[in-house]
């Protein structure tokens, strides 16, 4: 079954369509599967750890998520220093919020609430299911239903 594709991002992406060779996909492959190994030692991907961060009984997940925050922050300030660019040629910087803080709690909200409901953020759906859990392809087919439905529906949302 294939899934509609709006008329706008048809040109758009008839327009980008050349052929990638599949070797360039390798970097990508190597560090996804490296994060998926660390997801599952550290066990960030346990929905146990899941569990207990939202129940506020350890500070194993606030310590990562912190640790993560902090290493970005410091990361970025480094590459702003040493005055390097995106592949676009932009400066690296981030950008101010827009006004309108009601989306960020709802979208917040929504995220928080599925990451509750099924114990598992999107970042290790696949560790997850190379681990050998097969009930991430509920968590899977949600995640991908979702991003359908605000495809769907991406026009008509407050951005």
């Amino acid at each position: 079954m294939a899934f509609p594709i709006p008329d706008e991002f048809k040109a758009e992406t008839e327009a980008k369509a050349q052929p990638i060779p599949l070797g360039a996909y390798l970097p990508y492959l190597l560090a996804g599967t490296f994060f998926g190994f660390v997801a599952i030692r550290s066990e960030i991907a346990s929905w146990y750890r899941i569990y207990e961060m939202f129940r506020f009984e350890s500070f194993h997940m606030y310590g990562v998520i912190g640790s993560a925050v902090l290493t970005g922050a410091l990361s970025l300030l480094l590459l702003r220093r040493l005055g390097l660019r995106s592949t676009d040629g932009e400066p690296l910087a981030v950008r101010p919020a827009e006004p309108g803080r009601y989306r960020y709690l709802l979208g917040g909200l929504v995220f928080g609430l599925g990451w509750g409901l099924v114990g598992a953020c999107p970042g290790p759906i696949y560790a997850l299911l190379g681990s050998g859990h097969a009930g991430a392809l509920v968590i899977l087919l949600g995640a991908l239903l979702g991003t359908y439905a605000y495809g769907l529906v991406q026009r008509r949302l407050p951005h």
